[in-house]
């Protein structure tokens, strides 16, 4: 074992089920940090916390290599204003209380990295935004971005080092984005959609996992990083290579008055879809992380191949 305990926070959601699959042989101890209980997995096990209040899980967190914080409620709704205060709070909330137990702890974790958003960047279709040149947007999404990072980096903890990964779209085998895709491309409705020109900042889950380990040894890096595949992809693109390694030549596209009669229909917002995402990881090529699929192709060929 090369670790002795990784600690997940916001346990019983998609990526922490991927990082807890990639360290359950490599670390002596996973904990995660979840509203609902589950039996033990073999050195996975589960601990109760709201995300509001300080607990016996707080002790947990004691000689942790890595905490990594994944808490937040789903984006993927109306912007009402409920939903609004929702989404600020259940990111807020658990940051300021992980940084308030590591803070009295003896030994904090030596790593903690907090879950960020890669739509904090500004509508970018002209060039790739980078963690130090990068240009912050305005909105609703880029004001939650800006204030969940700075409860993050405002925590006192100066025997932990801070990352704040901001992560592009997830893709992947189950609850990610990808089997959304799918479905549309498998009725025919996997055409581009709005005109197909806006960018997704990408990643495939795999990659996640091991950039949070490369962020574990390499212990000069902290602060900002793009958590994002090397070559951003356009929506157009995207669908055309889901559909072709599928094996279906077209599909219909979905113009943007469409999008927004849709959007209020399934109760989202077309900003999740129109956005143009175009990130750019910098800092972690600079680094030397070597992704191991940098290409969409790579990554939808890959999740085709051992889908179920």
């Amino acid at each position: 074992m090369k670790y002795h305990k990784i600690v997940l926070a916001g346990g019983n959601g998609y990526l922490a089920t991927v990082l807890a699959k990639y360290y359950k042989n490599f670390a002596e101890e996973i904990i995660l940090l979840s509203r609902k209980p589950a039996p033990a997995d073999g050195n996975i096990k589960t601990l109760i916390w709201d995300g509001e209040t300080e607990g016996e899980w707080g002790t947990a967190l004691n000689g942790a290599d890595m905490l990594i914080n994944l808490c937040g409620k789903n984006v993927n709704c109306r912007y009402t204003e409920k939903n609004k205060r929702e989404i600020i709070r259940s990111r807020v909330m658990p940051t300021t209380l992980l940084g308030k137990v590591i803070g009295k702890l003896a030994t904090p974790p030596k790593l903690w990295i907090n879950l960020a958003s890669a739509t904090i960047y500004r509508h970018a279709e002209d060039h790739a935004q980078d963690e130090a040149t990068g240009e912050i947007g305005y909105g609703f999404s880029i004001d939650v971005c800006t204030q969940w990072e700075q409860c993050f980096f405002d925590a006192d903890t100066p025997n932990t080092r801070k990352v704040a990964l901001r992560h592009g779209i997830a893709l992947g085998r189950s609850d990610s984005v990808f089997p959304r895709l799918l479905n549309l491309v498998k009725l025919g409705t996997g055409g581009k959609q709005g005109d197909g020109e806006q960018y997704i900042a990408w990643i495939h889950e795999h990659d996640t996992a091991r950039i949070t380990e490369f962020l574990l040894e390499h212990t000069e890096l902290d602060g900002v990083i793009n958590c994002a595949a090397p070559e951003a992809v356009k929506n157009k693109d995207l669908m055309r290579i889901i559909r072709k390694a599928y094996g279906i030549p077209f599909g219909l596209p979905a113009p943007q008055w469409l999008l927004e009669i849709g959007a209020k229909v399934i109760g989202t917002e077309t900003e999740l879809i129109l956005k143009s995402r175009w990130v750019t990881p910098k800092r972690l090529l600079d680094a030397g992380f070597v992704f191991q699929f940098p290409k969409a192709e790579h990554a939808v060929h890959d999740i085709l191949s051992l889908r179920v």
